[in-house]
């Protein structure tokens, strides 16, 4: 696990260390700090720089990258934003 990164005195949300597709557009997000949470990319789609994850392939080659995810064509979310958009997931 990596230590917290600090800018101008506060501590950035955790990173992303692995994604795994869920159905509906959600993805199950592994953070640094261990939690697993659960992001609806599905109101992004509406959004024009987001719209080429409409399609499925796209979509689903989302990968990690500098602590994000990200899509073919340099498509990336914020980490503090994917943090702050996600819930807490707990499997059954």
């Amino acid at each position: 696990m990596q230590d917290d990164v600090i800018i101008y005195g506060e501590p950035l949300a955790p990173r992303v260390i692995s994604v795994s597709l869920m159905a509906d557009f959600k993805l199950l997000l592994t953070f640094t700090n261990g939690e697993q949470r659960l992001f609806d990319a599905k109101p992004l789609l509406s959004v024009e720089a987001f719209k080429p994850l409409n399609n499925k392939s796209t979509f689903e080659a989302v990968k990690t990258a500098y602590g994000s995810i990200m899509w073919p064509n340099n498509i990336d979310y914020c980490p503090d934003t994917l943090y702050a958009e996600s819930c807490p997931f707990f499997s059954t």
